[in-house]
């Protein structure tokens, strides 16, 4: 077990720092709520406050609420496809409730920082990560490169993708990873809550579906 460390309570800056960098043209979510409203709501301090309440309670219960937990599927089609006939030549983009993915930001980046501060990740691991972009990626690999020269060795590279991965990921598995990791009971029921019981409509065009059950791996 990893030492623990203790989840305090959100402070304002989180929730005000996550939603500077989110266009306010994005296309809407489920709760009709554009980012540029949700930022004109913030700079209340009553409208900041309550939804930083809802935050904390969420993780102090361990619930995430069932509001939070539908979301639109819009069906795209793909740009320059000679065909339209086949599933592959179509995009799905899942859109949730504005305010629920604020505050799935916050945690995430809370998240982050425990894991990161716990040693629970490793060094290598890049990409997905703040302070770790592609671009360090690239960094780390022309660094392998120039060591292995000097050393008049060459150097390859195996890449590779595990497709559907997040879909199949097991929910109880992740349970226990983020026991490993030192999370309190808190916070490990709250994830256990967010990942299950999970609605989705399908739009597609003019056509817009009944609500369906999408519990299934991490969203």
């Amino acid at each position: 077990m990893f030492s623990s460390l203790s989840w305090t309570r959100f402070a304002e800056e989180e929730f005000v720092s996550s939603l500077i960098k989110y266009n306010n043209s994005s296309t809407l979510g489920p709760n009709k709520l554009s980012w540029r409203h949700l930022k004109i709501i913030l700079k209340d301090s009553t409208c900041l406050k309550n939804i930083i309440s809802i935050a904390n309670a969420c993780i102090e219960l361990g619930y995430w609420p069932s509001h939070f937990k539908i979301s639109s599927t819009i069906v795209i089609s793909k740009p320059n496809k000679t065909s339209y006939d086949s599933p592959k030549a179509f995009r799905p983009i899942v859109l949730l409730n504005t305010l629920g993915k604020l505050i799935e930001i916050v945690i995430s980046n809370r998240l982050q920082l425990h894991v990161v501060s716990n040693n629970f990740i490793h060094h290598s691991q890049l990409c997905g990560l703040k302070f770790k972009s592609i671009t360090d990626v690239g960094i780390a690999l022309t660094h392998f490169i120039h060591t292995g020269w000097i050393k008049n060795l060459s150097t390859s590279t195996l890449a590779f993708n595990i497709s559907q991965f997040f879909l199949s990921f097991n929910y109880h598995l992740l349970s226990l990873i983020l026991r490993k990791a030192g999370l309190n009971s808190s916070v490990i029921q709250f994830f256990s809550s967010y990942l299950v019981n999970r609605k989705t409509k399908y739009v597609w065009n003019n056509f817009s579906s009944h609500l369906v059950d999408v519990n299934i791996g991490v969203d």
